[in-house]
């Protein structure tokens, strides 16, 4: 890795968003492939985050100022990723489900999967099922994750979960669950492909079904 990507690797780990966008400017500027940048700078980075954060050596504020950090990057990365027709890992339609207010868990999923290289279509809070399933269609996702805090909440997963199979879209899309009270045996139970603690755990899950 040359000079300008150790330092853009760590002003991510560091959360330096002018900084980032600065390096990543300085990349392009250097004729380095976007895909370069984008691999060896960025995603390696926000990878060291996630290690950081399973092992405790980062926590939800530091990973929130790394993974905004590199936001900022990929807005400036991405017109060039676009003009060399560089495709996604793949297509993630986010969101807080029906009733349910909270948002901070949610977005920091969103910006992982960003980071780990996923186009995001994020519907925010209080997302009906039928929402879900108009973005479901429209953005043609791979992968539909759901995110609830409350308990009282959770019932509006596996509404959504089998609103999606009356739509006749299940067999088109891999559905990820999380959220404080949500379990590996609530996401079975409801029917749910995968389910993930946390943020950082979250990118793992949607690689893994990406490659089924």
């Amino acid at each position: 890795m040359n000079e300008t990507l150790t330092t853009l690797f760590d002003a991510i780990l560091s959360g330096d968003a002018a900084e980032v966008q600065s390096r990543v400017k300085t990349a392009l500027d250097e004729k380095q492939e976007p895909t370069v940048i984008l691999n060896e700078g960025m995603i390696a980075a926000m990878r060291e985050v996630g290690r950081r954060f399973e092992e405790g050596d980062f926590f939800v504020p530091e990973m929130l100022l790394s993974a905004r950090a590199m936001q900022g990057g990929m807005a400036v990365l991405k017109p060039s990723l676009q003009q060399n027709n560089v495709r996604a890992a793949g297509k993630v339609v986010i969101g807080t489900v029906k009733g349910d207010l909270h948002d901070i868990g949610k977005n920091l999923v969103a910006l992982m999967l960003e980071g780990a290289g996923f186009e995001i279509k994020d519907m925010g809070i209080d997302v009906a099922a039928e929402d879900f399933i108009e973005a479901l269609r429209t953005e043609k996702a791979d992968i539909l994750a759901l995110s609830a805090l409350l308990t009282t909440t959770l019932p509006s997963m596996k509404q959504t979960i089998q609103a999606v199979e009356s739509a006749g879209i299940r067999e088109t899309v891999k559905i990820i669950i999380g959220g404080a009270p949500v379990t590996e045996d609530y996401a079975r139970n409801i029917g749910a492909d995968g389910y993930s603690p946390d943020a950082s755990r979250a990118v793992g899950v949607a690689e893994s079904l990406m490659r089924r």
